[in-house]
C-alpha cells in the first residue's frame, strides 16, 4: 500500500486481528473514497476460525479518514508543521446472525464490555443493540417464518498525535490490544445458548 499514516493504521489493525488467529473474509474488505467529501474509508470483516459461511458471529470494523484529516496530515508532511491533529474515526460491529428466533438483547449486552480497549487516549463507546428482522422473499417465502440478526457497535475519533506521525510503531502498540479483544467477544458470543438456523435454509 502507499506510504500514509492511514495504510499505516490499516496493517497495524489488520496484524492485531490476524494475530489473534481471527479469519479475514476477503470478499468483505472494501477500500473507497468518497468523490464528493474526499473522505477515505475502509471496511473489513473477520470471523472465528471454522465458523463457516455465513458465519454465527462475525465482526465489521470500519475505519475513516475525513478529507480534512488529510489536509493536516498533508501540511505536517510537507512543512514539517503540526497544527490540529489528524483523526481516524473507528467503528468496530460485533453481530450475531441467522437466529431462528428473535435475540433478547439483555443476553448480548451481558457478554460484552462497555467500553473496547483503548486507542492511545481514545475509548471507544459502546451503542445501544440494532435487532434485525430478515424475511425470505425467494421461491418459499414465509413471512411467518424470519430470520433475525443483532449488532452491537463501538465507536470512537483517534487522534494521531505528533509522536504517532513521528512514529509509526505507536499504532502497533495502540491497535495491538483490539485484536484479542475482538477475538474474546466473539468467542463470548459464539457461546450463547441461542437457537440458529442452518446454513441456507432462512425462510424455509
Amino acid at each position: 500500500m502507499l506510504d500514509h499514516v492511514f495504510s499505516d493504521a490499516i496493517g497495524a489493525l489488520r496484524e492485531a486481528l490476524e494475530s489473534a488467529r481471527l479469519e479475514r473474509q476477503s470478499l468483505e474488505e472494501r477500500f473507497h473514497s468518497d468523490i464528493l467529501l474526499g473522505n477515505v474509508t475502509w471496511e473489513t470483516s473477520y470471523v472465528l476460525p471454522g465458523e463457516g459461511n455465513p458465519p454465527r458471529v462475525h465482526c465489521d470494523l470500519t475505519l475513516e479518514w475525513p478529507t480534512w484529516s488529510q489536509t493536516a496530515y498533508r501540511h505536517w508532511y510537507l512543512e514539517g508543521e503540526f497544527g490540529d491533529p489528524p483523526e481516524i474515526i473507528v467503528a468496530v460491529v460485533l453481530r450475531v446472525q441467522r437466529l431462528a428466533t428473535s435475540p433478547q438483547p439483555s443476553d448480548i449486552l451481558a457478554v460484552l464490555p462497555a467500553k473496547a480497549p483503548s486507542l492511545g487516549d481514545t475509548e471507544l463507546e459502546r451503542s445501544g443493540p440494532t435487532v434485525e428482522t430478515i424475511y425470505d422473499l425467494g421461491q418459499k417465502a414465509d413471512l411467518d417464518d424470519p430470520e433475525w440478526a443483532i449488532e452491537v457497535s463501538y465507536e470512537g475519533t483517534y487522534e494521531l498525535g505528533e509522536a504517532v506521525l513521528d512514529d509509526g510503531a505507536e499504532l502497533d502498540e495502540h491497535f495491538g490490544n483490539l485484536g484479542g479483544w475482538v477475538s474474546g467477544a466473539l468467542v463470548r458470543l459464539g457461546d450463547l445458548k441461542l437457537d440458529y438456523r442452518p446454513v441456507g435454509t432462512s425462510g424455509d
